[in-house]
Formats: C-alpha cells, sequence, structure tokens
C-alpha cells in the first residue's frame, strides 16, 4: 500500500533538467490552480473538513496551505533573480496550517489567490533564460538551492496535494 503522505511518490531531483523537463515543470505549475480547482470542487464543508489521512491536515488546511506555499516560492524565485544568493526565510508550515483561516476560511479566497499568483508567476517563469535557472537562494536547511530545482520542486507540489485530494476522494467515493 502507498504511504498515504506521497501519494506520487516522495520528490527527487536528478538535474540538470532537458528542455523537455523543464516544459513539463512549467506546465505543471501553470496547471496546478485548475487541478486543485477541479479536485475540490463540490465538496462540501464536511468533506473540506476531512483530513486527508490520519494525522493530516483537512482538504480545507491543504487548500490554503497550497497558495501559502506557492507565494512563498515565487518570493524565493524573485529574491535569486534579483540578489546573489540570498538566505531565504523559512516558515513553519504546520504552524500557518493551524491558524484560523486556514482551519476556517472559504477555500475559494485561497483558490483565486492560487490563480492570480500563478498567471503572475508564469509571466516570470517563462522569461527565465538558461543563466536565470542557475541563480540561487540559500535555504537555512538545505543550503543552495537553485531556480531549476526549485522549479521541479513545485511542479511536484502542486501534483503532490492534488493527489492528496484526489485519493481521500476515491477513498470515500465522493
Amino acid at each position: 500500500m502507498p504511504d498515504p503522505r506521497y501519494p506520487i511518490g516522495k520528490f527527487s531531483y536528478t538535474g540538470p533538467l532537458t528542455a523537455e523537463q523543464k516544459q513539463e515543470c512549467l506546465n505543471n505549475i501553470e496547471q496546478t490552480p485548475a487541478r486543485l480547482r477541479t479536485a475540490l470542487s463540490g465538496l462540501s464543508d464536511q468533506q473540506l473538513n476531512t483530513p486527508y489521512r490520519d494525522g493530516g491536515w483537512t482538504l480545507r488546511q491543504l487548500a490554503h496551505h497550497v497558495p501559502d506555499s506557492h507565494m512563498n516560492s515565487y518570493i524565493r524565485f524573485k529574491l535569486a533573480l534579483t540578489e546573489d544568493e540570498p538566505t531565504i526565510k523559512s516558515y513553519m508550515e504546520n504552524l500557518w496550517a493551524e491558524l484560523p483561516e486556514a482551519k476556517q476560511a472559504p477555500i475559494e479566497i485561497s483558490l483565486a489567490l492560487l490563480d492570480s499568483l500563478h498567471q503572475r508567476w508564469m509571466l516570470m517563469l517563462r522569461k527565465l533564460t538558461d543563466t536565470d535557472w542557475q541563480r540561487t537562494f540559500r535555504h537555512p536547511e538545505l543550503g543552495p538551492m537553485s531556480l531549476e530545482k526549485n522549479l521541479a520542486l513545485y511542479s511536484w507540489h502542486g501534483r503532490h496535494h492534488v493527489a492528496h485530494v484526489t485519493t481521500l476522494r476515491e477513498k470515500m467515493e465522493w
């Protein structure tokens, strides 16, 4: 039985990415808002307040987590493109998911935010040069991270969380 924490497997990066792999990552990031919206479509408040696995976040928390995480990534891209290997600030996503709006707010707020964020993010990502993709930021725990690796990570991240929703929907027959 697959690990419910990683329905599509754990993230791995074997870079550098080929042009085709990079295009696939860009397409995945671009499609994340629509895929998440579709996965969450039609769910009741009770269903949204269901954890996707034992000990996991509810679907509502997950819907709010994705734009939180992707906003952080967007800012990391901008920092790396405008500064020399900036040290970024990590955040405690587990605690962010416990804040009142993450546990109670309507998901449409975050889905709309994700739509707008990804429109803007894609305008930047689609214009990056080969040199830009090699720029780095320094993560306090993970060390230097290239924008290319971060691209691959966020391509995986969106698919990973959409799979949490779709896997639960299948299991619960929603």
